[in-house]
């Protein structure tokens, strides 16, 4: 099982401390025998207690409340049951996976290798407009997709399920390999998300806008910015971009 089974995780919180999940939701991915993926039957969900109160504003959020998790069991019981499911996983999986990644450290989840969606529909489908879960599922409305299956938006499983729908259709278009090594980099953005330049591919660029963009503080634009001046030749040399040039020895 664990090299045809990919488990998507979704994460509803009550705060940032490692331990404050209130609701954990799985969906199973799982290769079949011509070598193609589906999203399985396996999903579900489960709630955790916190350890802390949920405020109000979180509540508005994903509408779990304290009386819902009180008597549940905490993170650390309920983590391992789930991210190391029995016959194992080849990847887990999630839309903006550093979320879940701080949450589900290596030990709770096995050493396992995450695939971000997000990054992935960046490099797969780089056209669309939008990339959140949401958007996604309603731009490319993928087959298969159980309308209320996959509500209400912002719970755990139902989250988990329309991931699950991107990543069938990502493995489908793409290697594993190439979804992973995507994952482990920056976000590639396909065009400029903000500022007198948004809507614009990185290609429409002067080189001056993209060098001062190479000085962002958001580490997907640098690296988005970095990635056209390598396609124009500039490599980065302690931290400045220069032409690449062949050596005259």
């Amino acid at each position: 099982m664990s090299a045809s089974r990919i488990r998507v995780i979704d994460l509803e919180t009550a705060g940032n401390r490692p331990e404050n999940v209130c609701e954990i939701g799985w969906q199973d991915v799982i290769r079949i025998d011509d070598g193609g993926w589906v999203v399985g039957d396996e999903r579900g969900a489960r709630f955790v207690n916190p350890g802390r109160a949920i405020s109000a504003e979180t509540m508005a959020i994903h509408h779990i409340r304290d009386e819902d998790v009180r008597n549940a069991p905490y993170w650390k019981q309920v983590a391992p049951t789930i991210l190391k499911p029995e016959g194992g996983v080849q990847a887990l999986a999630a839309h903006r996976a550093a979320f879940e990644q701080r949450y589900c450290n290596p030990r709770l989840a096995g050493g396992a290798s995450w695939i971000c969606t997000w990054k992935c529909a960046l490099r797969v489908w780089p056209d669309l407009p939008r990339f959140s879960n949401q958007m996604l599922r309603y731009q490319r409305k993928p087959e298969g997709l159980i309308h209320d299956i996959g509500l209400p938006a912002h719970r755990a499983m139902p989250d988990a399920y329309v991931t699950a729908h991107h990543l069938r259709d990502m493995l489908n278009a793409a290697s594993i390999e190439e979804l992973l090594n995507w994952s482990n980099e920056p976000g590639l953005l396909p065009r400029v998300p903000s500022g007198p330049d948004q809507g614009k591919s990185w290609a429409q660029l002067s080189l001056a806008a993209l060098q001062e963009f190479r000085g962002d503080r958001d580490i997907d634009i640098r690296f988005s910015a970095q990635g056209e001046l390598s396609k124009r030749g500039y490599v980065e040399e302690n931290g400045t971009n220069e032409p690449a040039q062949d050596s005259l020895l």
